[in-house]
């Protein structure tokens, strides 16, 4: 079973390269916040994988954390990007 969760974070990693080409080339930065938020929920996911291919639970607490932060990196964008109802962009 080990080798499977080993074999999923690989597949996951390749995957969030793929997306690093998009990072790259998005025209407008909400793409790149939703490249961000892939990276973010992606990297919760090897960590997850891996903390149960090493059995290691400190693991489990890191990739916590990440989505935690990610959720905060997506509120604090919207709330600078977009304006509200009535108020101009400074």
């Amino acid at each position: 079973m080990t080798s499977w969760y080993i074999g999923l974070a690989a597949l996951l990693l390749v995957q969030l390269l793929i997306g690093l080409a998009r990072v790259l080339r998005g025209p407008a930065p909400p793409d790149r916040m939703t490249c961000a938020q892939l990276f973010g929920t992606m990297g919760v996911a090897i960590l997850l994988l891996l903390a149960e291919a090493v059995e290691l639970p400190a693991l489990r607490d890191v990739a916590l954390v990440f989505a935690l932060l990610g959720a905060l990196a997506a509120s604090a964008f919207v709330a600078r990007v977009w304006p509200r109802r009535g108020k101009e962009r400074p």
